[in-house]
């Protein structure tokens, strides 16, 4: 469970330019609405397949690798707390890829793009993630105001061209632009 506020979602909402329920709904789709597992670790998921790209943008071969860390399919979950044993294991074969090989917290946001949203090193950004749903909201604005596609989609309230930019073009098969829509109106949105 979230321990942000609707006053936390209202501030991130402000300095966005949407309603706050487009916050929340995009956090309810994207994590269930917290960031945080119950052992206190951020929510993530592995994508076997950015590794796999990360990796071989390094020059390290990928060739007899674990399917389940390298692939060049996405998918492959295994979901809460079993996704940091995946990160644990594809750390140990290049660290720093396996990091921004994943979504963090309750916005999903992958890690490789921590220069983008400004944080100092990869580190920093991980360990906001690790201290909890207000740095993870914050992470998201941050990521939100670097990509004008996703800033006017959100004003806009464009579930479809907002899924499209944020979860990429496989959003549609998923429903994200559907489950946003539908989110935002629980969150009170109009």
């Amino acid at each position: 469970m979230s321990n942000l506020t609707s006053q936390d979602y209202q501030r991130a909402a402000a300095l966005l330019g949407v309603p706050g329920a487009a916050v929340q709904a995009v956090a309810e789709v994207e994590s269930a609405g917290a960031g945080m597992l119950p052992d206190g670790r951020p929510k993530i998921l592995f994508e076997r397949h950015v590794f796999r790209r990360l990796l071989l943008e390094k020059g390290i071969k990928v060739d007899g690798l674990p399917v389940d860390l390298v692939n060049s399919a996405a998918g492959g979950y295994s979901g809460g707390a079993a996704e940091h044993e995946r990160l644990a294991r594809a750390a140990k074969i290049e660290r720093e890829c396996a990091l921004q090989s994943c979504s963090w917290g309750a916005f999903q946001i992958m890690g490789y793009h921590w220069k983008l949203l400004k944080y100092r090193t990869l580190q920093a950004f991980i360990n906001a993630m690790y201290r909890g749903d207000a740095a993870q909201l914050e992470a998201f604005v941050r990521f939100i105001n670097a990509n004008s596609v996703l800033v006017k989609a959100l004003r806009m309230l464009d579930w479809a061209a907002f899924a499209k930019s944020y979860n990429g073009p496989g959003y549609a098969s998923n429903n994200y632009d559907k489950k946003m829509a539908a989110a935002f109106s629980r969150a009170g949105g109009q």
